[in-house]
């Protein structure tokens, strides 16, 4: 006879949030909406889990994108069925992107009702359907029983093997539905062990490298010393692009940016990618080396077979690289090389890339070692990706390769609800910042002090020089009318400053960080100036 499991009587909504309980939950954004009341009752009854309400519901899956980005644990938020889903789907697909974890708690029509096409509130011809699209695993809850073997089963797929969203969905009339439930047991991912053979072929391979590279993405966040005790056994340059950035602290001269690292791209015999996707290397690096062999660390079984690599090493980054390192032998120094080649760039760099390095540099000096910053998808954000120094593991924060315009200043606020203790800076574009300039409000009610910098060229800036580059300068939906930044900050209680160059931009960022309100940092940038564009797609040489 089997073992009787203990039980209790709940509803859905308080097994759900037992179970977010069970997995240490402890922050969840959203807006209640009458389908999830039963689940934000519960909510409000748990008192180890605290509540932030958006004002839409991208921004609030946004704001648990960036939480899931800066701890590297699941990101948790609810929204209502149907169009809610959908307005919070760019964020599901901006972690999918960047291989964040998200848990997507939401709701549907009634059970009865479900795939019949009455036209119930917020109906949707296929919900469960749509949110496969978008996430790595997505089920409905049908009885409050199921509900804790399905919470666990979705915190499981979103954290195990390779990170990315998952959505559960309990149906309006299921939610507040009660039954006998069991405790909600997490379920330890299963992680593959070191392959000591494909060890010793990546050993073999890199034993007659005489210029190997290392390329990190996301998925070598928590690998931070292995890569660099590996980088340094190798004397191999690691390149990090956006989701790499500060697995390597750019102060040590194995830590390149991908503006440096293309300097010696051409010369690379033995890429070993950890992590990442190697966007560089096939999308915005022309010429691959001759003969370039791959040796590539991943947890993800599909990329080993997506980016033709002649080593594979399936599994845990960290384990993966200390193995390799125990495999190889020391090489000689090249320190004075790489110093040399690095200072060098960042000198062109700064003498071409003006004035987006100098506020860049501004911002970094002002921001302390272990703040974060969050880019957006403008073109001081572009600049940032090569021209910003990164110190510390996720602390750079990125929507990868989804590239979605807006999403930088809730994302911010996510990072803030985090490490309230910690500094928290957004750049924006005047554009991108207004798809979310409400959450202003959300910033100041709940004391999410984050500094917002919004630099202002009246435009979809990128938008519009590309229409003035292609088109004879024929513009058209890329110009705008914009508030006064300084008064629309202040109109929600927040702080509003104007600067107009860098010296003053690091005061003001000072003086925003020390501060006790969420503040607004207008910078006016007009066109015309420098691009970034010929370090992020650079030309054959």
């Amino acid at each position: 006879m089997s073992e009787q499991v203990p039980t209790r009587r709940r509803t859905t909504g308080e097994a759900i949030v037992d179970g977010l309980v069970a997995h240490g939950v402890d922050t969840v954004f959203g807006i209640p909406g009458v389908q999830t009341y039963a689940l934000y009752d519960a909510l409000a009854r748990e008192e180890t889990i605290t509540v932030y309400g958006a004002r839409h519901e991208q921004t609030a899956a946004y704001m648990a994108f960036g939480y899931a980005q800066a701890t590297g644990r699941p990101g948790v938020f609810s929204v209502v069925p149907g169009p809610g889903v959908l307005n919070a789907s760019a964020a599901m697909l901006s972690a999918h992107g960047a291989s964040a974890p998200l848990v997507c708690l939401t709701s549907e029509i009634p059970s009865g009702q479900m795939g019949r096409g009455f036209g119930h509130l917020h109906e949707m011809p296929d919900q469960l359907a749509s949110l496969r699209t978008i996430t790595k695993w997505a089920e409905n809850i049908l009885h409050p029983s199921a509900t804790p073997e399905l919470v666990a089963e979705a915190f499981h797929q979103a954290t195990s093997g390779r990170p990315r969203p998952v959505a559960l969905a309990a149906p309006w009339d299921v939610l507040p539905a009660s039954g006998a439930v069991a405790a909600c047991l997490p379920r330890p991912a299963a992680v593959p062990g070191v392959d000591e053979v494909e060890i010793e072929r990546a050993a073999a391979l890199l034993a007659g490298a005489r210029n190997p590279m290392i390329m990190v993405g996301s998925g070598a966040q928590a690998a931070s010393a292995e890569v660099l005790a590996l980088a340094k056994k190798l004397q191999a340059p690691v390149v990090s692009f956006r989701g790499g950035r500060g697995v390597v602290n750019n102060e040590e001269t194995l830590g390149f940016t991908c503006a440096e690292g293309f300097e010696r791209w051409l010369e690379a015999d033995v890429l070993i990618g950890i992590g990442s996707r190697l966007e560089l290397s096939w999308l915005r690096w022309p010429s691959k080396p001759t003969g370039l062999k791959l040796v590539l660390i991943d947890i993800d079984p599909e990329q080993h077979i997506r980016l033709a690599a002649d080593v594979r090493l399936v599994g845990d980054a960290a384990a993966h690289c200390a193995a390799l390192a125990d495999a190889v032998d020391q090489a000689a120094d090249r320190t004075a090389e790489f110093g040399a080649l690095r200072t060098a760039k960042r000198a062109e760099i700064a003498g071409a890339v003006q004035p987006h390095i100098d506020h860049l540099l501004a911002i970094r000096r002002a921001l302390p070692r272990d703040g974060f910053f969050v880019e957006e998808i403008c073109q001081m954000g572009f600049a940032s990706y090569f021209g910003f120094p990164v110190y510390e593991p996720r602390t750079f924060i990125t929507c990868g390769h989804q590239g979605t315009l807006g999403f930088g200043f809730p994302t911010a606020l996510g990072v803030k609800a985090a490490f309230p203790d910690r500094a928290v800076v957004s750049i924006n574009g005047d554009g991108g910042f207004m798809f979310a300039a409400q959450e202003l409000a959300t910033a100041v009610q709940y004391g999410l002090n984050v500094v917002t910098i919004v630099f202002n060229n009246d435009a979809f800036g990128n938008v519009k020089a590309d229409q003035n580059r292609l088109f004879a300068g024929r513009t058209i939906g890329s110009e705008l009318r914009n508030p006064d930044f300084v008064a629309f900050a202040e109109s929600f209680g927040a702080r509003g400053v104007r600067v107009t160059d860098s010296a003053a931009l690091e005061r003001a960022v000072r003086d925003g960080i020390d501060g006790d309100l969420p503040t607004l940092i207008e910078v006016p940038m007009p066109l015309g100036q420098a691009s970034p564009w010929p370090y992020l797609m650079p030309q054959p040489r």
